[in-house]
């Protein structure tokens, strides 16, 4: 009876060194990353172009403000809007309604948290979207904000119904939202070397560096002394030149086939004005914003039409829409904690981006039809 042999270890399929490649939690599958290595790049394209500081800045002014209705608490609850600490020195609903604008459109996402002290809310904070991660549930409406423990090691928040989750038009495959410069890394790369060019380019042609040639003849002796004679030129060009830097006027006399050149004299600058335009209008388009509200006067006639003005109104309701959920999360717990079961209303102020003249014009205009609109019906 043969022996039977023992079963040889079967290898591993893959390396077993690797960890898991879907997310930094290799073994809670069911975190999803907030993919966070864009974070440095869009405030590196911010910090680096003044257009697009300018852009998001400019959005969340006109983004505008609110007022919050409610049948019970209306005065207790504007009182407090008014007077909330939001941290960083900051007071009041609409400090925190820029900074979280603001963390909304760079990156797509805002956090928030509402602080409850002595059995009322206290404070307003926003938080850093870099440094957290989402945890999903059973089901796509089950998230867990999950931040850094006092180890470094993520954990989820103890508080959930106080944190505060804002994402700016998410994507199926992508549901954290898109920041407002996404697509723009390309272009930003191109009109950055292009600035640094003209930076140099401008150095060298306002630095003028000079060449001097000299060029011995066919004598002998005067061939065999070209070492001296080239180094006396170059200590009184020196010098000369350590004159002007003075302000003493001093000339510059040299004996034989000397000359003087400008280095990089033939090489002209490139004309940047047509490609850095066309960078930039595309760059202005992802914005929404008209380029004359953002400094650039390309025609001398810049206005904003009707249309662009109906444009960028849709725009700024549309960003408006998706922070008021917070807002009314905000008004609504403070209601319930001072004892009040009513439902608040956020009313937000007109958007005004036409002429006031127009404006005027046409309420005249307005006026007068239902002027005629009543004698019609009168008859």
């Amino acid at each position: 009876m043969k022996r039977k042999q023992p079963e040889q270890p079967v290898g591993a399929a893959v390396t077993q060194l690797r960890g898991g490649q879907g997310h930094p939690f290799g073994s809670l599958k069911s975190y999803i990353p907030l993919c966070g290595t864009e974070f440095q790049l869009y405030r590196s394209m911010r910090e680096a172009l003044p257009v697009l500081d300018a852009a998001i800045t400019k959005l969340v002014r006109l983004v505008g403000g609110f007022t919050v209705t409610c049948p019970q608490g209306q005065e207790g609850l504007q009182h407090f809007l008014r007077t909330v600490p939001c941290g960083r020195a900051q007071f009041g609903i609409h400090s925190f309604l820029s900074a979280y604008l603001d963390s909304l459109l760079l990156y797509g996402r805002a956090i928030g948290e509402m602080v409850v002290a002595g059995g009322q809310l206290a404070a307003l904070c926003w938080g850093d979207v870099s440094a957290l991660q989402i945890e999903e549930g059973a089901s796509p409406l089950d998230v867990t904000i999950c931040g850094p423990d006092e180890r470094g090691c993520l954990r989820p928040l103890p508080y959930q119904h106080l944190l505060l989750l804002t994402t700016l038009n998410p994507e199926p495959a992508n549901p954290y939202g898109v920041s407002l410069l996404r697509s723009m890394p390309f272009l930003s790369d191109i009109l950055l070397k292009i600035y640094h060019t003209l930076g140099v380019n401008w150095e060298r042609a306002g630095n003028v560096r000079y060449a001097v040639v000299c060029k011995p003849t066919g004598d002998s002796f005067e061939r065999t002394a070209a070492a001296s004679h080239a180094e006396t030129i170059a200590k009184e060009w020196s010098a000369a030149m350590q004159d002007s830097k003075n302000g003493v006027v001093r000339d510059f006399v040299a004996v034989g086939d000397v000359s003087v050149k400008v280095i990089g004299a033939d090489g002209p600058i490139l004309d940047s004005e047509i490609p850095v335009r066309q960078l930039l209008e595309q760059l202005v388009a992802k914005t929404g914003l008209p380029p004359f509200l953002l400094g650039l006067s390309w025609s001398s006639t810049e206005r904003m039409s009707r249309q662009q003005a109906d444009l960028l109104t849709s725009e700024l309701w549309a960003i408006r829409r998706a922070v008021e959920p917070a807002l009314e999360r905000i008004c609504t717990l403070w209601l319930r904690l001072s004892g009040f079961a009513c439902t608040p209303t956020v009313v937000w102020d007109e958007i005004s981006l036409q002429d006031l003249t127009e404006e005027a014009q046409a309420g005249y205009v307005r006026a007068q039809t239902a002027q005629l609109e009543r004698e019609m019906n009168k008859e």
